[in-house]
């Protein structure tokens, strides 16, 4: 069973930027395809990044070109780094996990979630 744990989520100004990190506890990371996730005020859980085990990436439109996920190795941590932050970001990300090594982008191809984090944006 693998243990994701979120951290950096907070309130920021709209085009501030934030850093988000997933830690996978007591497993090795990089054995495992990343995705980071966000749902929003009343609505459904949607994608937004991913990064494969040889680190290949993939972006919603939405967070091409503001978002960054990379990994760290040393850390044993895959990191979202969010710029220009919108108020439309507002949302509780979650980091997911599968142990494949392709990108994946919907909800069914993880099987390990963490609990979210709170990522707030004010206009």
């Amino acid at each position: 069973q693998v243990q994701l744990v979120e951290s950096g989520g907070g309130l920021v100004q709209a085009g501030g930027s934030l850093r988000l990190s997933c830690e996978a506890v007591g497993h090795a990371f990089t054995a495992y395809a990343v995705g980071w996730f966000r749902q929003g005020p009343g609505k459904e859980r949607e994608f937004v990044a991913g990064i494969s085990t040889s680190s290949s990436t993939y972006y919603t439109e939405s967070a091409r070109g503001r978002f960054t996920i990379s990994r760290d190795y040393a850390e044993n941590t895959v990191s979202l780094q969010m710029s220009s932050l919108k108020p439309e970001d507002t949302a509780v990300y979650y980091c997911a996990a599968v142990r494949l090594g392709g990108l994946y982008t919907l909800i069914r191809d993880y099987n390990y979630w963490g609990q979210g984090t709170q990522v707030t944006v004010s206009s």
